[in-house]
């Protein structure tokens, strides 16, 4: 406090003289005044007290993560459901010129893919440039620190590799009940 003037203090760095081990530091500390009231942790500690606070906050996102994937996912086989319902006729009329339902369904599966990879791509340029954002100018601005960036490109295209056969199995099985409707049947509103 009378070095700051701040009275809201409540932790402490030292960098210690070459030669000085943490374990004297500790010991000199520990023989000041009011020392009883000080919790003195080495670095190591430090470390590992802050790795497990991360680790516990990042199981929270992973969660968060997950609930996101199976939204999406709900919303894309939402969203496909009703288009399919709209093409009905349209399958239904494919179907009269000789294509087979496991045809229309590798189309829609198809369909379901392509736009999991549009969602995925964006996602991950999206994603990075976040990242970068919170990397270079928040850490530094909020908490006087940054950290070297390093992106599981491996992971990350693994993840979004299994996003994409979701997605696909999504809209294909979305696509079973108008799959489902006779050729005939389904082009007869036309007629």
């Amino acid at each position: 406090m009378a070095l700051t003037g701040d009275r809201r203090t409540n932790d402490a760095a030292l960098w210690l003289a070459p030669g000085t081990t943490p374990a004297q530091a500790m010991a000199a500390l520990r023989a000041l005044p009011g020392a009883a009231e000080l919790e003195i942790a080495e670095p190591g500690e430090i470390r590992e007290v802050s790795l497990r606070i991360f680790d516990r906050s990042f199981a929270v996102t992973y969660a968060i993560e997950a609930v996101a994937v199976l939204i999406g996912l709900f919303g894309l086989s939402t969203s496909l459901g009703s288009i399919v319902l709209a093409r009905r006729r349209e399958f239904g009329m494919l179907r009269h010129i000789g294509m087979t339902r496991g045809q229309i369904g590798r189309m829609l599966a198809a369909e379901g893919g392509l736009l999991a990879v549009l969602g995925a791509a964006a996602g991950l340029v999206v994603g990075g440039a976040i990242s970068l954002i919170l990397i270079h100018v928040v850490n530094r601005q909020s908490f006087n620190w940054s950290m070297d960036l390093h992106a599981p490109a491996g992971t990350l295209v693994a993840f979004a590799a299994v996003l994409v056969v979701l997605a696909a199995l999504t809209a294909y099985l979305s696509g079973r009940e108008a799959m489902g409707l006779g050729p005939v049947r389904a082009v007869k509103e036309d007629w």
